[in-house]
């Protein structure tokens, strides 16, 4: 597995290319913005981008999903179930603020809590990580979490704006995402990467240990 990040969009949210060395097949995660150089690694490396995947629906994650859909007809949208609603709100996900314009977008694949996709010999699995938003989750594939804003390095996502709850956010964090692995390696929506057990350990809002 091969994980490449290309920061994008307004506020430079982490976007990652993730493909199968195998069968070249990947996903783009999280599209803040469209990005060239993104594109020139996907020719470059002969990447067979079959998903974008958004952990959550702000605009600036989603913002880049429109121009790529025009770019690879036949790569399809996955979001979780739950964020149905607020992919389709412009007023909750701030799209006009952060893109610049309104974005209603409707996945062609809505997931669930602990449900799985294979991607090439790559298989992810998908938690249901509210809080942050209410249909936030992350990614989980090879020993790798993509975790959109719901915990970044000795932090975690913003529960001020609508839909927040940080109650919520932090039992997701302890319930959901502390039984993985310590070796897990995180990549976050923003800033740099860390690992479960660090944050397990040293994270002030939600260390257990």
């Amino acid at each position: 597995m091969k994980i490449e990040r290309k920061p994008s969009g307004m506020l430079g949210a982490n976007t990652y290319l993730v493909w199968d060395e195998k069968s070249l097949m990947g996903f783009i995660v999280d599209p803040g913005g469209y990005d060239d150089s993104l594109v020139s690694l996907i020719e470059k490396e002969a990447v067979k981008p079959e998903y974008i995947i958004l952990t959550h629906g702000h605009g600036d994650h989603i913002g880049g999903v429109p121009k790529y859909r025009e770019l690879y007809p036949d790569i399809k949208l996955i979001a979780c179930e739950a964020e149905r609603e607020f992919l389709l709100d412009p007023s909750v996900n701030e799209s006009a603020e952060l893109c610049f314009r309104e974005l209603r977008l409707t996945a062609d694949i809505y997931v669930a809590d602990g449900d799985t996709l294979k991607v090439g010999d790559m298989e992810l699995k998908f938690i249901h990580t509210p809080g942050h938003t209410p249909g936030g989750m992350c990614i989980y594939t090879g020993g790798a979490l993509f975790s959109g804003d719901t915990l970044f390095r000795y932090s975690i996502g913003r529960t001020d704006f609508p839909g927040g709850d940080f109650k919520a956010l932090i039992d997701s964090i302890r319930e959901k995402l502390f039984c993985l692995p310590d070796d897990t390696i995180v990549y976050p929506g923003h800033m740099d990467g860390t690992e479960i057990g660090k944050e397990k350990r040293h994270n002030p809002f939600v260390c257990i240990e």
